[in-house]
């Protein structure tokens, strides 16, 4: 198995991509390509561009919020009760996972400390692709075991 970790993430990047804006991506590449413009101007200009879009935003913001030159805010949202056992289940068949794969698999995985992270990686993400679909039930007994209830705080969720 070989890994090349450029192309790899690239591709990966690619099939996340929504298809209808991987083509207009590819059709504004391809026309830039045809056209002969050179490529260090035009992405300096769409970068001004989109400064200066930043900078309206903002400023609309300001306008509303009354706030000016205030830290920027970043609302977390807080994941469900589905998502929290969802993850724990995926995290207990990595764990799983990791141990079935092979010890002495250097050829593989590399030498040494990479080694082991490239495997935990891939621990990591087999685990939350089987979770990812219907699982091994421990998210659904523990859903099923814990109804979601008013909290601390005396709000449902």
């Amino acid at each position: 198995m070989i890994v090349t970790p450029t192309s790899d993430v690239v591709l990966d990047v690619l099939d996340a991509a929504d298809p209808v804006t991987q083509r207009a991506a590819t059709a504004k590449l391809d026309a830039l390509k045809s056209s002969d413009a050179d490529f260090a101007a035009t992405m300096d200009a769409e970068a001004t561009k989109a400064a200066a879009a930043d900078q309206s935003a903002a400023k609309v913001v300001e306008a509303q919020s009354g706030v000016v030159n205030g830290p920027p805010v970043q609302v977390i949202k807080k994941p469900g009760p589905d998502e929290v056992y969802r993850k724990f289940e995926a995290f207990i068949l990595q764990t799983f996972v990791e141990t079935m794969l092979p010890k002495e698999s250097e050829e593989v995985f590399g030498k040494g400390t990479a080694g082991g992270v490239w495997k935990s990686m891939l621990a990591e993400q087999l685990g939350a692709q089987l979770a990812k679909g219907k699982g091994i039930g421990i998210a659904k007994q523990l859903a099923s075991a814990h109804p979601p209830g008013p909290d601390v705080t005396g709000k449902s969720g």
